[in-house]
């Protein structure tokens, strides 16, 4: 996937139940998703705000189109994919200069979010919903 130059920056992110994996190489701004290639992050997201939230990293440390980003994204739905993005570029552009960390954590870019979905319990509809009362 992305072994064809020497130099890659790595960085997983995780939102959810989704999980990215990404890669940067530099380069003009090349976006690869699941092998498939796009213009921008708006025509996998579907959505103008989960473009925004997807390039928060590179906007906040100034490096808009100088990598090309190759990514794995599985599971969850398109606004945990966008998250687990988020997390993963900015994991990788950590990776690429240690000093970008202190513009990523003033934007609370490298916390990982920790809400998940809580698991439905037996004897209950869903997770703490309680079938209805009868008295008799």
């Amino acid at each position: 996937m992305a072994s064809t130059s020497n130099i890659v920056f790595y960085g997983t992110g995780r939102r959810k139940t989704a999980v990215a994996r990404v890669y940067l190489k530099p380069g003009s701004g090349k976006i690869v998703i699941n092998e498939k290639e796009y213009p921008s992050f708006k025509d996998y997201l579907k959505s103008e705000v989960l473009e925004i939230i997807t390039n928060l990293p590179f906007t906040v440390t100034n490096t808009v189109n100088q990598f090309d980003i190759f990514c794995r994204v599985n599971g969850g739905g398109l606004e945990g994919q966008a998250g687990a993005l988020q997390l993963g570029i900015a994991r990788a552009l950590l990776n690429f200069n240690e000093n970008l960390r202190s513009p990523l954590r003033a934007n609370n870019l490298l916390t990982r979010d920790p809400r998940m979905v809580e698991r439905k319990k037996y004897g209950k509809k869903k997770a703490r919903k309680s079938p209805q009362y009868s008295k008799r």
